[in-house]
């Protein structure tokens, strides 16, 4: 009997290296949890009222139980890693359904989608065209590397003051006669095509507190529009403080350019001409130069022409029983009965992590000192055990020697 009770201690104290040894064989495998041999002892009652008097029959592998604590979090300088920091899991689709990794080192794949080293894709919530994500349904994040298209100026907002001391020209105005007019303020515009144009606005005082704005484009006049000032130097008119224009053909093949320019905070005062913000809404086209990924996960293009374009919200899932997940492997996991269905949330909202671009989390693992510390003690219990062996192979060639004189 003792021997098959020091064979099972071997036994367990192997299969306990075995898991070290996997522990160890990952301390570098980003997003790895390690495992944990759990054993049961073995023990049998031969009859009615003799367990005071049973003796165990050894020990076996109960389980090897997955251990989830957090690893250490590395920065890097790569805008796809993500580290989760604490609750959830990231979502990837391999194309026969989803699983759920730690493992945040994704790529983008020839085709623009967002993948792991296996080639899963990362799944989040579209945008769901109001300004926020559609959290019924994932979708594969894929990183538009298109052009953003070009948007035709329509508005101007200028913000300047006009000198209240300013002298009424004398000469009839004139775009190439620089005493016709008082100021001139100049501003790029796009068409619609995103080709870019100079936009032009002469100011020429006309009597007390008034003034008449004369707008040309690449040379072309688009209209003369009248401001007036009240006493204290503020805009009295036009009320709306919104300075209308004719359309202008550009010639280039682009739709006409109509532009308006808001001068609600023009002023007059006493002080030099000066020309404070001066914005416009047209851009040129432009090529995706970057991609950004807040702490909310929510995945930004940035194209560069300025304009930005969300492209999905990272989702994150959690569940009831961790422990109950199944290991597939590529440092990944499926959802089973025992850890239940995943609940699906976003990072940093209620009972799930948040989310860390540019960074990766470690292998739980990597304290390979506490690994050693273990594969020692195993390896003291499978000696210990092969001592057992030993002592009653002795005992027992003893016995048969005193037997066989």
């Amino acid at each position: 009997m003792a021997l098959n009770t020091a064979l099972s201690g071997i036994n367990a104290a192997q299969s306990d290296l075995n898991v070290i040894a996997n522990n160890i064989a990952n301390a570098n495998t980003t997003g790895f949890k390690g495992s944990r041999a759990e054993f049961s002892d073995i023990y049998a009652v031969t009859g009615l009222n003799l367990s005071s008097t049973a003796v165990g029959s050894g020990t076996y592998l109960q389980d090897v139980a997955q251990q989830f604590t957090q690893g250490d979090i590395t920065t890097t300088n790569n805008s796809l890693d993500l580290a989760i920091s604490g609750n959830g899991f990231f979502v990837v689709n391999d194309g026969s359904g989803n699983t759920y990794t730690r493992a945040g080192d994704f790529q983008q794949d020839q085709n623009g989608y967002v993948t792991t080293t296996s080639g899963a894709k990362l799944q989040v919530y579209p945008p769901n065209g109001i300004g926020g994500f559609d959290t019924s349904t994932l979708t594969d994040l894929r990183l538009v590397t298109n052009q953003s298209n070009a948007s035709a100026t329509t508005q101007l907002t200028m913000t300047s003051n006009l000198p209240a001391s300013a002298t009424v020209p004398t000469n009839a105005f004139s775009t190439s006669d620089s005493t016709s007019y008082n100021a001139a303020t100049p501003v790029t515009v796009y068409d619609s095509q995103g080709g870019s144009h100079q936009a032009t606005v002469y100011y020429v005082k006309t009597g007390t507190n008034t003034w008449n704005a004369n707008l040309y484009v690449d040379g072309q006049d688009a209209g003369t529009q009248a401001l007036t000032f009240d006493s204290s130097g503020a805009l009295s008119s036009p009320t709306n403080g919104v300075l209308n224009f004719n359309s202008v053909t550009l010639g280039n093949g682009s739709s006409p350019l109509t532009l308006s320019m808001n001068v609600t905070n023009t002023t007059q005062y006493g002080t030099a001409y000066s020309a404070g913000t001066i914005t416009q809404n047209g851009y040129e086209a432009g090529t995706l130069s970057s991609v950004n990924i807040d702490s909310n996960g929510i995945v930004t293009a940035n194209y560069s022409n300025n304009q930005t374009v969300q492209l999905g919200q990272v989702a994150i899932a959690n569940f009831a029983n961790t422990q109950g997940l199944a290991q597939v492997g590529n440092t990944s996991w499926s959802a089973t009965t025992n850890s239940g269905p995943a609940v699906m949330g976003t990072a940093g909202v209620g009972q799930f992590g948040s989310l860390q671009s540019g960074a990766l989390e470690s292998s739980n693992t990597s304290d390979t000192t506490a690994q050693l510390v273990d594969m020692i003690q195993a390896q003291r219990n499978y000696q210990a055990n092969a001592q057992v062996l030993s002592t009653d192979n002795t005992m027992t060639s003893s016995l048969f020697n005193a037997i066989s004189r």
